[in-house]
């Protein structure tokens, strides 16, 4: 199913794991949760040496992955390996795009992306305005390139951003880095309104970590939710703690599925629209 179309069916949830984060084996096992849990499309992270868009709950995580051996082509068959329903979104750094393959580039590593399943990229280090070239590539071959809008951004870059953007927008709820939080963002709706004339749909990430974060991120008129280190903190959990896979991979289930209830409890909530 295309990214759009995720969103046309309900309030999107949408989980962040490090592919390969502790092990190969045992990160297979805590993806499948996620689907099991209710996630509509995975964003799964190629970990890169230099995250400078993470918080120390990710940077940890891609640690122990590199640690485990995983790499770009490693990354490409473990999403072969998969089998999930929900749509898988790609979250990596540049650096591996344009250096994948025989080329200097991204056609390279987009090709492999569209053979194996990936649906869109996610480029955290990757301004709008440097981004003909992979959205160029993106086009060949079928896949989003989506971009993330912070509350500081430009209105001039967030031009730029709506002529590359495809699939959906990742809205940074808050400055900084990412991690889970207490408490969210009171600028969550004021970045919501800034975009609420684009017709591509709109995810909030940045802090989400209980089902009432998502609940309230939804009914403030975000399309989906994307949450990363909650669940992240999980597999750490497991990893520090010596516990079994298939008692994590359970409590990853149990959170996801809270987070997606939060979601749908959120849509229910939300100001019907305006009749034309």
């Amino acid at each position: 199913m295309s990214l759009e179309a995720v969103f046309s069916e309900e309030s999107a949830f949408i989980p962040y794991l490090v592919a390969g984060d502790p092990t190969y084996e045992e990160s297979m096992e805590y993806v499948e949760a996620l689907a099991r849990g209710g996630a509509d499309i995975i964003e799964l992270g190629l970990p890169f040496s230099e995250p400078i868009a993470e918080g120390p709950t990710i940077q940890q995580a891609i640690v122990r992955a590199l640690d485990g051996g995983m790499t770009p082509d490693r990354y490409f068959e473990f999403v072969e390996e998969l089998a999930v329903d929900p749509t898988l979104v790609c979250m990596t750094y540049y650096n591996l795009v344009y250096q994948y393959g025989e080329s200097d580039g991204p056609e390279s590593f987009v090709e492999r992306a569209a053979t194996v399943g990936i649906e869109g990229l996610v480029i955290p280090d990757l301004p709008a305005e440097e981004a003909d070239q992979l959205r160029a590539a993106c086009d060949e071959h079928g896949l989003d390139l989506v971009f993330i809008v912070a509350p500081t951004t430009t209105q001039e870059r967030l031009e730029r951003i709506r002529e590359q953007v495809s699939g959906y927008i990742y809205v940074q709820a808050r400055l900084g880095t990412t991690g889970a939080r207490a408490d969210l963002s009171d600028r969550t709706a004021e970045t919501l309104a800034r975009i609420e004339d684009w017709q591509v749909p709109k995810a909030v990430g940045f802090g989400i970590a209980t089902g009432d974060h998502a609940q309230a991120v939804i009914t403030a008129g975000a399309d989906g939710i994307i949450v990363g280190s909650a669940l992240v903190d999980i597999v750490a959990d497991g990893d520090n703690k010596g516990i079994n896979t298939t008692e994590t991979a359970s409590r990853i289930e149990n959170k996801a599925q809270e987070l997606k209830d939060g979601a749908l409890a959120g849509t229910s909530q939300q100001p019907a629209p305006e009749k034309q």
